[in-house]
């Protein structure tokens, strides 16, 4: 049986689309720029990482704050 020839895998940069591969210095990015652009996107809130509440003592947590908040809240 022939031995399978491994292929170079090629990805694409996440802020240009531009082909990059693992091994490139800036590897998943293209270049610093893009790197940087990315960081940019990070810090003013464009890319969120969200995911329902599932844990039951955090959801209780979540649900005794919102209640002591609305307690300080006087309505005129």
């Amino acid at each position: 049986m022939p031995a399978k020839k491994k292929s170079a895998r090629l990805f694409r940069c996440p802020s240009c689309g531009q082909l990059v591969q693992p091994k490139d210095e800036d590897f998943p990015f293209c270049s610093d720029r893009c790197r940087k652009i990315d960081l940019g996107k990070w810090a003013t809130g464009a890319y969120k990482i969200s995911s329902p509440v599932l844990d039951p003592e955090v959801l209780e947590d979540l649900g005794s704050s919102g209640a002591q908040r609305d307690k300080g809240r006087h309505d005129d």
